[in-house]
């Protein structure tokens, strides 16, 4: 007689395998960890409908704090995804982002994997 955890437990759904034919999700079934954080992700869309923003200007459009902005816009450099400008308007300093050309691919691979994990979870 099977205990009672095991008589409630619904049956693990039937899996389907992948489509062979999806070269986005045959390829990896991995998302781009660097953009696939929430922050890194609004940041890299930004400037992918921007040609640069500020750090203030990109600060108020996500509404992160200082530090937040920092670390995340530091991981996107790091990646060679955005690259930052620092330069003074009289004293006052003002950093500029840009979108580079492998941080512009790696959200067009980010967009098309997600858009093929939608079309796997439909059906289609």
């Amino acid at each position: 007689m099977a205990d009672a955890a095991s008589a409630r437990r619904l049956p693990d759904p039937p899996r389907r395998p992948l489509p062979s034919s999806d070269s986005t999700i045959a390829r990896s079934t991995q998302l781009d960890s660097v953009i696939h954080e929430r922050t890194r992700l609004a940041i890299v869309s930004a400037l992918a409908a921007n040609e640069r923003l500020s750090f203030v200007e990109l600060k108020s459009l996500l509404d992160a704090t200082d530090g937040n902005l920092s670390a995340h816009a530091r991981k996107l450099e790091d990646a060679g995804y955005i690259t930052a400008r620092k330069r003074f308007e009289g004293r006052v300093p003002r950093t500029e982002y840009e979108l580079t050309q492998d941080g512009r691919a790696a959200l067009e691979r980010y967009v098309e994997h997600m858009e093929a994990l939608i079309r796997v979870a439909r059906g289609g």
